[in-house]
């Protein structure tokens, strides 16, 4: 069993081995990786040593300790977050070998090609199709709302293969590689100004069997492991006190006093509080993802997540009273990460309006949160058992 004080000297071997102020960034991840040391609860040879998550801060702590780079998690957060943990649970171990190191360390970025102009909130509904050609696939589709579809080498993509069954029946999941000359990326400009998100065009993008995750009608399935990580990454972020949205709003109070009125202290009492159970919650969910997979309890964290930024968000705007309305840059940009922190309260208002839609809207979150944790009943559906291709649309 691997324990806390062998990690320290693993850690610091790979420190006396690749000093991080002689090392290239990149040859030092691809070293980090090696050694075990990217994620310990990982398998031996994809990154860790089958050691307890938990450990994983020691791990961090020596590196930050020693200035030793990160792998710029919020550039490959949907790699790291979403691809990598599926792969890991449905992958095969050609497919795990191939994608998980350049993934870690980032020479590659992911996208997730899930949502469709159809098919957003009822995901389940997507039209996408994939025909079996041979030993491979052929897809055809339209997806939406794309972060990093632009940057992105390789996509975790779901497909319809089978329209004659339910629409949760008769879905595949798949690795789609970007650079096909099917794929089309083009950006769709929001509130912000900048196009972060994307719409994505597959005109018969050919996909090798051997880049499918799962059976043949398991990407429902699949999706779910996806699904439930992508809201962990989300709305389970680990921050430090008056980190995240709070953090700006606490700070323009404190150094700006004559902005200060009565309702606008207890609002503001009322928001950090809120913001610092849910930064604690955070830290219990990701102490029971040690024991295990993560359940419906991101969904929860997620939705606390969206609610606080647009109520902090809107404080903030509503403080700073005419400085609120100013904007800094309407500039069009592709960016490669979203920065709530590094811009003004303008931007934070407008892009947190988001948060509500992306990873699973609130209102999809909430009857989650009502059937499958309160054990509440579901609501009726009248086109569970109906195929695919005799739905209405």
């Amino acid at each position: 069993m691997t324990d806390a004080a062998e990690l320290r000297s693993r850690t610091r071997e790979l420190l006396a081995a690749h000093p991080p102020a002689t090392t290239e960034r990149i040859d030092f991840l691809k070293a980090r990786f090696d050694a075990g040391l990217a994620w310990v609860h990982y398998p031996e040879g994809l990154g860790g040593l089958g050691a307890p998550r938990s450990l994983q801060a020691v791990v961090d702590a020596e590196l930050e300790a020693a200035g030793a780079p990160d792998n710029d998690p919020r550039r490959i957060g949907i790699g790291l977050g979403m691809a990598a943990p599926t792969i890991l649970k449905y992958g095969t171990e050609e497919q795990k070998q191939q994608f998980l190191r350049p993934l870690w360390v980032g020479e590659e970025v992911w996208c997730q090609l899930f949502s469709e102009p159809g098919a957003g909130s009822d995901l389940a509904a997507l039209g996408t199709r994939a025909v079996r050609e041979g030993d491979g696939w052929v897809v055809n589709g339209q997806k939406v709302w794309t972060s990093s579809a632009h940057l992105a080498r390789w996509a975790i993509l779901i497909a319809r293969t089978d329209p004659d069954l339910p629409k949760h029946q008769g879905i595949t999941y798949f690795i789609c590689d970007m650079t096909d000359p099917g794929v089309e990326v083009r950006p769709l400009r929001q509130i912000t100004g900048e196009a972060e998100f994307n719409e994505v065009f597959l005109t018969d993008v050919r996909i090798p069997d051997a880049h499918r995750l799962g059976a043949v009608g398991d990407g429902w399935k699949v999706a779910q492991t996806t699904l439930m990580n992508e809201r962990v990454s989300i709305g389970g972020m680990r921050i430090p006190r008056e980190g995240g949205m709070i953090g700006p709003i606490a700070q323009t109070w404190r150094e700006r006093p004559e902005l200060r009125t009565h309702d606008l202290h207890q609002r503001l009492l009322k928001l950090w509080v809120e913001a610092e159970v849910a930064r604690l919650t955070g830290e219990r969910l990701r102490q029971q993802l040690v024991a295990g997979q993560p359940g419906y309890e991101g969904s929860g964290m997620k939705l606390s997540f969206a609610r606080l930024n647009q109520e902090i968000s809107g404080l903030e705007v509503e403080l700073l009273g005419e400085e609120g309305l100013l904007y800094d840059d309407w500039t069009m940009r592709r960016p490669e990460l979203v920065d709530f922190t590094g811009r003004d309260a303008g931007y934070r208002y407008l892009r947190s309006k988001g948060n509500s839609i992306e990873g699973g809207t609130s209102e999809v979150l909430l009857n989650i949160v009502a059937e499958r944790v309160l054990g509440l009943p579901a609501e009726p559906r009248t086109d569970k058992d109906v195929a695919w291709k005799d739905l209405a649309r």
